[in-house]
């Protein structure tokens, strides 16, 4: 039985999504090109980018690449299949939405985790660092991620509404409070806690003298590809930020900012992992010196007189 009950929150009218959806659905498409770049060439540099930490990289980059599907699929179906109103049909709609959005997140968790192997594991456990573990712990995350989006479709608060993208209503606070706490903000605070900890090692590390030059180079490193991931999380969990101000606040026009401002944080997310990766950077920077190298003047001197 299809429920026709429009929540008054979210009374929206079809026409207030053209250019929201619109300009959101051409900013994933251009996240997603960006992602397929970067697959591209973590597959085609070899050895040089076939490393654990560009995986993981590659690992974040298809899970970026299932939400903005997904994500366009659910506006496609918000404008131009109005006729579609199945409940069970709008459940899988947001349970595949929800598993996008935790995808992303819990592959930054995935990030976290093998820093803390490599920084202060690998040591006693080399087993831990080697790209089998990763594939295996890859494979987890995605259980993990569509096992806990079940309650999307097992349970009945998500219904269909005229006008509205398929999400939890905010009657059902329960629901709401765990979608907010086990696909963002746990596992957000668990790679808080564990880049703080590896941070607080590293510095500890480094005011021991008789650390040598090898493991202080290290750390260095650890530093840095740290702050990188860092610096690439801040900036996707800037994208939950209106999210969170139209919990709070229930504005209309707060709502549809949102669509665009997600998609604009994915497509600056992904430009910071180019410029930010050094290993990048010099891939880059080599193809395009190969292709605008000048060809030699060759100077024919057989009939020179």
């Amino acid at each position: 039985m299809n429920t026709t009950t429009i929540n008054p929150l979210l009374n929206y009218k079809i026409e207030d999504y053209y250019l929201v959806c619109s300009l959101a659905a051409s900013f994933c498409l251009i996240a997603v090109i960006i992602c397929i770049i970067i697959l591209i060439l973590v597959w085609r540099t070899k050895p040089r980018l076939h490393t654990v930490n560009h995986l993981l990289m590659c690992n974040t980059c298809c899970a970026t690449i299932f939400y903005c599907v997904i994500t366009n699929n659910n506006y496609g179906f918000l404008i131009f299949a109005e006729w579609q109103t199945s409940d069970m049909s709008c459940r899988w709609r947001a349970y595949f939405a929800y598993a996008g959005v935790a995808g992303v997140i819990y592959s930054y968790l995935l990030q976290a985790v093998s820093r803390f192997f490599f920084s202060i594991l690998s040591t006693k456990y080399r087993w831990l660092t080697t790209f089998k573990t990763h594939y295996i712990l890859i494979s987890i995350q995605w259980f993990v991620v569509f096992l806990i989006t079940l309650p999307a479709v097992i349970t009945k608060d998500i219904y269909f509404i005229p006008n509205v993208l398929c999400w939890v209503p905010f009657e059902h606070t329960l629901h709401v409070a765990y979608t907010a706490f086990v696909y963002y903000i746990i596992p957000v605070i668990a790679i808080i806690l564990i880049y703080l900890y590896i941070y607080c090692s590293v510095r500890r590390t480094r005011r021991n003298a008789t650390v040598n030059i090898n493991s202080t180079v290290g750390q260095k490193r650890d530093l840095e590809l740290l702050r990188n991931i860092l610096v690439l999380l801040s900036i996707y969990l800037c994208g939950g930020f209106i999210t969170l101000l139209f919990f709070m606040t229930s504005i209309k026009l707060i709502y549809l900012i949102n669509f665009v401002y997600m998609a604009v944080c994915l497509i600056i997310e992904k430009v910071c992992v180019i410029v930010l990766d050094r290993e990048f950077r010099q891939v880059i920077k080599g193809i395009i010196c190969r292709r605008t190298t000048v060809q030699p003047l060759v100077v024919n001197t057989l009939n020179a007189p």
